[in-house]
């Protein structure tokens, strides 16, 4: 895996955060409402804010905790961006920086891509990402140097 060097904290102070009492929240850039921010939420609303600021994702194509089925368990996609046409064209899986990006971390990922079939994969915990794409004949993965603006993949 190669990791990509973002500098996700720079984004920060774009996060519009609220304290209730003892529970914090984040403003979801996609969901348009406040989530709690688990330090997983946070690094998820980090990369949004990456993506849409510096590689053109329309927030429009994006779709957070989306359910699917792997292996006929119920599952949740991190977050899901979709192409001109809303096909499903990259898949991204969200750490907490406590949980470190390995090869199992990786299969998480790559076992979801088995129902959804996306062209890219993104992980990310903060300060490890990693992207790849599909190689051809769906069999394996070509690691990426930089995660590819969305007018280059939709």
């Amino acid at each position: 895996m190669i990791n990509i060097a973002i500098d996700l904290l720079q984004y920060q102070g774009d996060l519009d955060l609220e304290a209730t009492g003892s529970a914090h929240y984040v403003y979801g850039l996609v969901r348009k409402k406040y989530l709690k921010a688990t330090p997983e939420e946070m690094v998820r609303q980090l990369i949004l804010l990456y993506l849409t600021k510096e590689k053109g994702y329309p927030v429009g194509r994006i779709r957070t905790e989306m359910g699917l089925k792997v292996n006929d368990m119920d599952k949740r996609s991190d977050v899901l961006v979709y192409n001109d046409a809303f096909e499903p064209i990259l898949l991204i899986e969200c750490k907490s920086a406590k949980v470190p990006i390995s090869e199992s971390t990786f299969l998480q990922i790559a076992n979801y891509n088995k129902t959804l079939k996306v062209p890219y994969l993104l992980l990310t915990n903060g300060p490890v990402t990693c992207c790849c794409k599909l190689a051809e004949g769906g069999q394996s993965f070509d690691f990426l140097e930089n995660i590819p603006p969305y007018d280059k993949i939709r």
